[in-house]
């Protein structure tokens, strides 16, 4: 009787481990484009809808120099500083570094933010307007 328990235990500890696999982080791919004949500067697509934990990766298409920078304005103290400890690499406050070859990427994991929008925009094309908005669920 007790190997028969401790066998189902084994089993259940298995399945567990199945159940962690089946939620684990999402990944989303942004792409940084540019068409500097017609003036379009964009991150597509311009609006990720993730969870913490989830994988933001940035990939620059051409166009390039790009960066990612998230919007300061709105954010608490904790906010801004769980955000800057999420990017890697940071060149500056909130700010990735400069992206220069084609097919670079850059990767943010989500970190646990509170539910809401948070603005982000490449700085070398702000006059362009090249913007994107991450919502976290």
């Amino acid at each position: 009787m007790h190997l028969f328990v401790r066998t189902m235990g084994v089993a259940g500890a298995l399945l567990g481990g199945a159940t962690a696999i089946a939620e684990a982080q999402a990944s989303h791919e942004v792409r940084l484009e540019a068409d500097p004949k017609s003036g379009e500067y964009a991150f597509s697509p311009a609006t990720v809808i993730a969870r913490p934990g989830d994988v933001l990766v940035f990939k620059l298409v051409n166009g390039a120099p790009h960066s990612v920078v998230f919007e300061a304005r709105g954010l608490s103290p904790a906010a801004r500083q769980t955000l800057n400890a999420s990017m890697p690499r940071r060149s500056a406050d909130l700010s990735s570094p400069l992206l220069t070859e084609n097919g670079a990427e850059y990767r943010v994991t989500v970190p646990a933010l509170p539910s809401g929008s948070y603005g982000f925009f490449c700085l070398p094309h702000r006059a362009y307007d090249m913007r994107g908005e991450l919502q976290v669920k």
